[in-house]
């Protein structure tokens, strides 16, 4: 239950009403808080911290969270927190198109999309193209490609537009220029000068002493005529952000309270490559804040380097999102999902027969952030169940083992759905002709009739329409074809038995089918 308060404010006719959560004391008002009296204490809570600045003729208080809690997992305040204090939700996907869309990065883009479903947001799509050297040719539209076949296509994309694209970091490099000269005119970022020789050599002594590498700074210390005559000579450089001490410690969805002081343990970072494309830092930055993204939610890989963000963000003079990092996808014994293990590609599983609802159902049961945790669930009832409070920091372990039983219960829902049983039917179709192809003899085994009769009798039994053309079912769509010694051998009664298959075809009667049957007990 939310608590309704009221801050008093110097005029007591003007007061104004804030929704609180009352286990973590966060707020939520439809405007912002000026000028409290009194601190607000809250029952059965943390009071609220306050701080004091100057303006207005005289002190001001703010109210903000108590720095030194932790993650509030009440579900009264995920309703603060996504509903009132960021307005409309904006949520984005962001692969490099360096390869072709696995399962962790599925992973990553079913929650932002059910995040954006949840509470009437968008979901966009944006490849960072900008390590130009790895791109993998085909993969920007097979990424999009997946998606839309997995069931969560975006509403902004490369291929869909949108009100903030370009969707592509190749084309947006003068944004990226203008965010990085700034930088350098207020003094918040360099030029450097170093050659790759130079940095090469830092590592290297770096790590024959046993020390992290790390960049010395020593174009900070440039003086400006010494930048100036190095940029006139046209000496190759790169553009090097000012890290600073004092992080502010910020809020992270999943992680709660966090703050790393990346100063103290890293050169300052590039910012702008040599080729005048940006490094992943400024451009996720500079992205994020002119598409107005509301959220971030990304691999928990990323939660080390948001201070490093964050300082960006103060530097430009921009909000930042409200970020959520969200725990690794791993193999069932901990060990992580590897890039190399060719099984865990979107389209190996859309080959194999998998359905796209079973490796979203199995994606998301296998990890947390949902109110219950059972099998079988589709798109809308993931979204009514999504509760992102109850997402744990413990890392989903994956069992692929299983995948065949979550796709055996989606395959039977297909069934019995009229519209997506007759996708099933198309697909086993072209499957039949594609596996079989100038073996099917009979024509009426590709009627969209028969193969749906075939499909309510194997219900339950099968895990995949992948199963069906397999040759433990090819009697199914190809006659069988027996020379008279093969068939002699199965029986000495087998002239017999085929008569009664004849005459069993014609006048399909009772005492044939039982003659037949008994018959065919003595074959082994």
């Amino acid at each position: 239950m939310l608590l309704s308060l009221f801050i008093h404010f110097s005029t007591p006719s003007r007061c104004l009403p804030i929704k609180t959560c009352k286990r973590c004391c966060q707020y939520s008002t439809g405007r912002n808080v000026h000028k409290v009296d009194t601190p607000v204490l809250l029952k059965n809570a943390l009071p609220l911290a306050f701080n004091r600045s100057g303006g207005h003729g005289g002190k001001q208080k703010y109210i903000r969270l108590n720095s030194s809690q932790k993650r509030c997992f009440s579900s009264e305040c995920d309703e603060v927190c996504h509903h009132h204090e960021h307005g409309e939700v904006r949520v984005r996907f962001a692969p490099s198109p360096t390869g072709f869309l696995h399962l962790g990065g599925l992973r990553t883009a079913l929650y932002n999309y059910i995040y954006a479903k949840k509470y009437g947001g968008s979901f966009i799509l944006r490849m960072e193209d900008t390590d130009q050297s790895r791109l993998v040719p085909g993969a920007a539209e097979s990424i999009e490609d997946m998606l839309e076949w997995a069931g969560i296509p975006p509403d902004e994309s490369p291929r869909g537009g949108g009100q903030y694209g370009p969707y592509l970091q190749s084309q947006r490099l003068s944004l990226y220029s203008q965010a990085a000269d700034s930088l350098v005119q207020t003094g918040k970022a360099y030029h450097c000068f170093c050659s790759q020789q130079r940095l090469e050599l830092l590592k290297r002594d770096a790590l024959r002493s046993g020390q992290t590498p790390r960049y010395d700074n020593r174009c900070r210390h440039l003086r400006p005529d010494q930048v100036e005559e190095k940029l006139d000579q046209k000496v190759p450089h790169v553009i090097r952000f000012r890290l600073e001490s004092g992080v502010e410690p910020f809020n992270d969805l999943v992680f709660g309270w966090n703050r790393h002081e990346v100063a103290q343990v890293e050169g300052d970072p590039v910012v702008m490559k040599a080729d005048g494309f940006p490094t992943y830092h400024l451009a996720n930055v500079v992205d994020d804040h002119l598409m107005k993204v509301s959220h971030v939610l990304r691999g928990s890989e990323w939660l080390i380097s948001t201070s490093k963000h964050l300082l960006l963000y103060r530097a430009l003079g921009w909000k930042p999102p409200v970020f959520g990092h969200l725990p690794l996808l791993l193999n069932r014994d901990g060990s992580k999902l590897s890039k190399r293990q060719g099984d865990i590609y979107i389209q190996s599983f859309q080959r194999s027969g998998a359905l796209p609802e079973a490796l979203l159902d199995i994606t998301t049961h296998c990890g947390s952030g949902f109110n219950s945790n059972r099998v079988g669930r589709k798109m809308e009832e993931l979204i009514a169940e999504f509760n992102p409070s109850k997402i744990t920091t413990h890392s989903a372990l994956l069992d692929l083992g299983k995948l065949a039983e979550f796709n055996k219960i989606h395959l039977q829902q297909r069934i019995d759905d009229a519209v997506q049983r007759d996708w099933l039917v198309r697909d086993l179709q072209g499957r039949i002709q594609e596996v079989y192809g100038t073996q099917v003899q009979d024509q009426d085994v590709l009627q969209p009739d028969y193969i749906t009769r075939v499909l309510h009798l194997r219900k339950g039994h099968i895990s995949s329409v992948s199963d069906l053309v397999s040759s433990e079912y090819s009697y199914l769509w190809v006659r069988p074809s027996f020379s008279d010694q093969q068939m002699a051998a199965l029986s000495s009664e087998i002239q017999h038995i085929a008569t009664l298959v004849i005459r069993y075809d014609y006048s399909g009667t009772y005492h044939n089918y039982y003659r037949l049957t008994g018959l065919l007990w003595f074959i082994p």
